[in-house]
């Protein structure tokens, strides 16, 4: 039998669903997003950047290719709770290894299905990003200041790597030294792809650390959180930039970098999270359809007079793009190594090949 379970928002708004994943043990408070991609749901679940977030999935009918690992961005599930509008039980494809409900209850993450998820996002959109609690009893309204005054923290140290490890490439041309914020495997794959021997390094590393590693380059990784929790990181990441070896961010990786060169960012009121973003390139005019992932932004005008802004969203006008004049640099706020797409933007992975070739770096 269905078990009836509860939404609260903070603002007092209750949804109402059945349970399906993991059994709700306990009450679940976090912040509440959405998500409007079409397909990916398994890249979505296993994305680093969602951690200790509940997602809404926009695409009503969730769980029909069912459970397939090779398609993860991460080892595990990294959000607290998973809102659709439809649960499929019976999934339908032949790579598939398991029903998401299994999956789920593996994992220890519960599920909401039968929610009104277009009526959730809708009022998301219009009020912001809002805290929520998921709970199996009657929520009640002097409970909502617990609801409001949660906070995730600084988590990047939580889905990071906790030591350096190397992902040898045959003959490789050049070595990039992947700093994990919370890295997607995506960007792992596209960086082997082109040839790169990679080595992956814990969050907390020191600039020194990094240049005693020798790399041709430097790839900075999407991640959770608050980018301005992470001041030590912008401190070391500030003299890797003096260092002249070429750097590439990526989500959390383009915000950080920002900040090491003096920029602001700012919270966006519900965040650019789907695979559906139109961003534009300032130098050419032509537009793109990216993936995104992040409740921040880099602020335009806080930009330093050695940088400028790239790419735009066509939506809102926000920061999607830097380049910086005094070091060999530059960020995205999307995804160019998106799975399940879109790949408007991987050339971005050759311009950063490009980049490590005009600076006459040789693979130590």
């Amino acid at each position: 039998m269905e078990e009836m379970i509860y939404l609260q928002l903070e603002d007092g708004t209750i949804f109402t669903g059945t349970s399906f994943g993991a059994p709700l043990l306990k009450d679940v408070t976090a912040e509440v997003v959405f998500t409007t991609a079409m397909t990916g749901y398994l890249e979505t679940l296993t994305d680093p950047s969602y951690y200790g977030q509940m997602v809404v999935q926009t695409f009503p009918l969730i769980g029909n290719y069912g459970v397939i690992p090779s398609d993860f961005e991460g080892s595990t599930i990294h959000l607290s709770a998973y809102i659709v509008k439809e649960y499929c039980p019976e999934p339908s494809n032949f790579r598939s290894q398991m029903t998401l409900d299994e999956w789920l209850k593996q994992q220890n993450i519960p599920g909401i299905s039968g929610v009104d998820t277009r009526a959730l996002t809708k009022k998301i959109r219009n009020k912001g990003v809002m805290n929520g609690r998921l709970t199996k009893t009657l929520p009640i309204l002097n409970s909502l200041s617990d609801i409001s005054s949660w906070n995730m923290g600084r988590v990047i140290p939580l889905v990071s790597t906790t030591k350096s490890y190397i992902v040898p490439s045959g003959l490789p041309k050049f070595h990039v030294v992947l700093w994990d914020f919370g890295a997607k495997q995506n960007i792992i794959r596209k960086l082997h792809a082109l040839g790169c021997k990679i080595t992956v390094v814990p969050a907390d590393s020191s600039c020194a650390e990094i240049l005693a590693l020798h790399p041709d380059g430097i790839m900075l990784s999407n991640g959770p959180g608050n980018p301005e929790d992470n001041a030590s990181i912008v401190a070391e990441l500030a003299k890797l930039c003096a260092s002249q070896i070429p750097i590439f961010g990526i989500c959390m990786g383009h915000q950080l970098l920002a900040l090491a060169n003096g920029a602001k960012t700012e919270k966006l009121k519900y965040g650019h999270r789907g695979a559906n973003q139109p961003v534009k390139n300032l130098q050419t005019g032509r537009i793109y359809i990216t993936s995104q992932n992040h409740g921040y932004a880099v602020i335009n005008d806080s930009l330093p007079e050695s940088a400028t802004i790239s790419y735009i969203n066509l939506n809102d006008d926000t920061c999607e793009g830097i380049v910086y004049h005094d070091f060999p640099g530059f960020s995205v706020q999307f995804h160019p190594e998106a799975c399940a797409g879109p790949h408007d933007t991987d050339f971005l992975f050759d311009e950063f090949i490009s980049l490590m070739e005009r600076s006459g770096s040789l693979c130590h």
